[in-house]
């Protein structure tokens, strides 16, 4: 019983992530600005994070991943240019491109659904009804 939730339970989580990553890219679209930092430090223990100031000594309230920028190659004092969102929601990126989370999430949500309504299904078929 316990198994036929796996497809909406794995869609929900797969969701929830890619979601906050689609949330960020499209706060980014609507308000980002580009702008020059300064790497403050640089912490590459597991997966890289940067933490950032601008050029007139502002500090940005995000760290910058590995995947949005913080490269190996990156070390304490070099310079990069980002786009970061003013407000603070969402982290910055040095991509400049953007991808569309659209399809994947529309994808996850009908996996969701599906599962969710096979489940039903399945249940009222144990239950005899």
């Amino acid at each position: 019983m316990a198994c036929r939730l796996v497809v909406p339970l794995m869609a929900g989580v797969a969701m929830g992530v890619f979601g906050n990553a689609a949330g960020d890219e499209a706060a980014l679209a609507d308000r980002g600005a580009w702008t020059d930092v300064v790497v403050v430090r640089m912490d590459d223990s597991g997966t890289n994070h940067c933490d950032l100031r601008m050029v007139d000594g502002r500090v940005l309230a995000h760290s910058l991943s590995e995947s949005y920028g913080c490269h190996d190659w990156v070390s304490k004092g070099d310079r990069l240019r980002v786009r970061y969102d003013p407000e603070g929601v969402a982290g910055p990126t040095d991509d400049p491109g953007s991808s569309s989370y659209g399809g994947f999430l529309g994808t996850l949500f009908v996996m969701g659904t599906w599962g969710g309504a096979r489940q039903s299904r399945w249940d009222r078929e144990y239950a005899g009804e």
